[in-house]
């Protein structure tokens, strides 16, 4: 059969939609922009908030953490999702920096955008964004400053930075002492390095009618005594574990009683009296005062437990019962039969909290884990104020763990552009372009800054350049008052490790979009 070159040659299925060369590029360039735009506000000590609402629920989110506004926005567009996705891995392994890290891929991409248009090639924009994500990382380090684990004013100036500008200001100052305390507690030293598990820190939220943060050397169960017999209050408390039900369970097999006589139902129920009272004394004779237990307690027990003034819990999470074997000191037990002095908790005492409906277990003597309690008026500034301790939290775990520090007010931002341009030089051909073009993307931060705080931005992002120009790399800007001061000893410090991930995830991102140049998108049935 003759080839007919009027014949149209079918490759892809009907339900792919393809973008291709300049206009996949552009299309990924405006989701980066526009992603990057929409939580440009919330940067910064004065930037403003979002109000999120889902279709078809009546909660609503009021926040300025990227992660949250992006997490809850359903975007659609594959660029804008890779953008989302490097937010949640900043979210994740730094805690802090999601907001950053999403504008400066939006400038990123719209410097290569202007690169483009003058007749760069995406693939010398990459190699240039590659170098100078390189020589930025190189200069962060210069830059950073050590700090010791026992510096405590400087390590509640690093969480205060990362808590300020969130709507919960009023308790800063307690909530900030509470998180170090917390953080300090539950750090540990292995060769030589500070280890910090971040689980080992529990935050629990209550409403109530004013805003305060708690420290608990120890656990919260959101449970209280099954009798009122049981003791609500217990000094020098003995814990113990389990697994497994304190009740009398069904066979595996199927069996059958054959009961003949009075005295014969008489002693069958005794003896199962007898086995139960045996469960609540053997804890009583290992000196144990307080029983949390997975599973159920059978109604005698919980008897038995209260007359030897045992306080009890049935049913409690699983998660909340390791937590608490981790906080005391004690280890997890299948049945009463395995007890022994090395799996019991102590701690110093035990509360039960009626209006809360909480048990406090607290003053545990070197505790492996502690809890955060946080109480406030309204749902939505309950869940706000988790959102900062979270990320306060994560902050000065990442300051302990790697021993060091940044200085914010964009004064990195505007150091990293400074010395970019100078090692653009050094570079030389359209290359340098490129450089100069990712260089004056880290501008976007102390633009935003001014702009969020009311501030002309050309006039504070020239005075920012001048005072670096001179020797100041501390230089930034105070969004309260509009001038370019010593952001050291103003006291705004950041983690270095969240401007490290800031810069590396967004330049890599930034890279990878504008090497795309095709985009193939298959459309299932629901979507043609």
């Amino acid at each position: 059969m003759a080839y007919n070159p009027n014949q149209p040659v079918v490759i892809f299925k009907d339900n792919v939609e393809r973008t291709p060369g300049q206009e996949a590029l552009r299309s990924n360039i405006m989701a980066a922009k526009v992603l990057g735009a929409t939580v440009r506000t919330t940067l910064g000590p004065r930037g403003m908030d979002k109000m999120l609402v889902a279709k078809g629920s009546d909660d609503i989110v009021i926040t300025n953490d990227g992660a949250t506004i992006l997490h809850e926005l359903a975007v659609e567009h594959p660029g804008a999702k890779l953008v989302v996705e490097v937010a949640e891995t900043q979210d994740d392994e730094c805690g802090d920096g999601t907001t950053t890290a999403v504008v400066m891929i939006g400038s990123l991409m719209e410097q290569a955008e202007k690169l483009i248009d003058t007749g760069v090639h995406p693939s010398i924009i990459a190699k240039g964004y590659n170098l100078g994500m390189n020589k930025a990382l190189e200069i962060l380090d210069s830059l950073a400053i050590d700090v010791t684990p026992q510096d405590k004013p400087m390590l509640l100036q690093i969480a205060k930075t990362a808590m300020t500008g969130k709507s919960i200001e009023n308790i800063m100052d307690q909530a900030c002492e509470v998180i170090v305390d917390a953080v300090s507690t539950v750090a540990v030293e292995k060769d030589g390095k500070m280890e910090i598990n971040e689980d080992d820190i529990l935050v629990k939220t209550k409403r109530a009618d004013s805003m305060t943060a708690e420290l608990v050397k120890g656990v919260l169960i959101d449970k209280v005594r099954p009798d009122s017999l049981m003791p609500k209050k217990i000094d020098g408390v003995r814990a113990a574990f389990l697994s497994g039900p304190l009740e009398i369970t069904k066979t595996q097999a199927k069996s059958k009683i054959k009961i003949q006589s009075a005295d014969m139902l008489s002693a069958f129920s005794e003896a199962e009296r007898a086995r139960l009272k045996g469960m609540a004394d053997a804890f009583a004779e290992a000196g144990v005062n307080l029983v949390l237990c997975t599973k159920g307690i059978a109604d005698p027990v919980q008897y038995y437990l209260a007359a030897q003034g045992i306080y009890a819990l049935e049913f409690v999470a699983e998660k909340d019962c390791k937590y608490a074997a981790k906080a005391t000191g004690g280890q997890m037990i299948n049945k009463p039969e395995d007890l022994s002095e090395d799996v019991i908790g102590t701690a110093g005492k035990l509360e039960m909290d009626e209006e809360l409906e909480m048990t406090f277990i607290s003053e545990c003597k070197d505790p492996k884990a502690v809890t955060i309690l946080l109480r406030g008026s309204a749902q939505h500034l309950v869940d706000e104020l988790e959102r900062a301790v979270e990320d306060a939290k994560r902050v000065v775990q990442d300051v302990i763990e790697d021993g060091s520090y940044t200085i914010g007010g964009a004064s990195v931002e505007t150091e990293l552009a400074l010395r970019l341009r100078e090692y653009a030089q050094t570079v030389g051909g359209r290359v340098q372009l490129a450089i100069e073009g990712y260089a004056k993307a880290f501008e976007i931060i102390p633009k935003t800054l001014a702009e969020n705080s009311g501030f002309d931005t050309v006039d504070k992002v020239i005075d920012l350049r001048q005072a670096h120009a001179t020797g100041n790399k501390y230089a930034g800007l105070d969004v309260f008052t509009g001038k370019v001061v010593d952001m050291k000893e103003a006291g705004v410090v950041e983690p270095k490790r969240v401007k490290r991930q800031a810069i590396q995830s967004s330049s890599e991102t930034s890279i990878i979009l504008i090497r795309i140049d095709d985009m193939m998108v298959s459309k299932g049935a629901g979507q043609m």
